[in-house]
């Protein structure tokens, strides 16, 4: 059983896709990215496709949740999901291609890495996915403005990125020692400013972000 303000988030996630799928008569995938900000480390995007009618307490906006409480919803969406999808794009390719299409390259390698296809794509934010491979070429798409908060299965799409992201993140702090990465997860914090400062960029730091192109220049 959750908190009052866990069961109230769960019904009004769970209505909203509950709408899309008796509008579409299918299973829907939600999709949504972790690390758009950060100065180092990989964007990920996740897509996840949840059974009809699922509820799960405890699921909302991954920014929302206490890493504790990230990690409890993790357990229950792999355990309860039809499919679990994942996709990245590294720094050097985040840098050759610029963070939107990064992104949307990300979010195309999740889609593709589900076991089943959805009948609807729902992606957080203003934008399509652009570019979808020809097996999705028959799926209707919507995208759908801060649907982190409104929709289940983005919710959980987006608590699945976060949570891989941070995981590859606490691994690079063994890997770069000094940086802090366990702690801000590459984001530009005073702590990584000042890092960066002292030892200059590492192999996962994005060139083409104006904090670590001027100290390259």
């Amino acid at each position: 059983m959750g908190s009052k303000a866990e069961n109230n988030a769960c019904r009004s996630l769970a209505g909203f896709d509950a709408a899309l799928a008796a509008e579409h008569s299918c299973l829907i995938a939600g999709v949504d990215e972790a690390g758009r900000g950060p100065w180092a480390g990989p964007v990920v995007a996740a897509a996840v496709i949840l059974p009809l009618g699922c509820r799960l307490v405890g699921i909302n906006d991954s920014k929302k949740l206490t890493p504790q409480k990230r990690r409890q919803a993790l357990g229950l969406i792999l355990s309860q999901a039809v499919a679990v999808g994942l996709g990245m794009v590294d720094p050097a390719g985040i840098d050759r291609i610029n963070i939107l299409q990064a992104t949307f390259k990300a979010m195309r390698f999740a889609l593709c890495s589900l076991r089943e296809d959805p009948g609807l794509i729902i992606v957080d934010g203003n934008k399509k996915i652009p570019r979808l491979p020809a097996r999705f070429s028959s799926i209707s798409q919507r995208s759908i403005v801060k649907g982190d908060g409104l929709s289940l299965s983005i919710a959980a799409a987006s608590i699945v990125a976060k949570c891989f992201r941070d995981s590859l993140m606490e691994g690079y702090e063994l890997e770069y020692p000094g940086y802090g990465f366990v702690r801000h997860k590459g984001y530009g914090t005073k702590e990584h400013q000042k890092a960066l400062a002292k030892l200059g960029p590492c192999p996962i730091h994005r060139r083409s972000y104006a904090p670590v192109r001027a100290l390259l220049e």
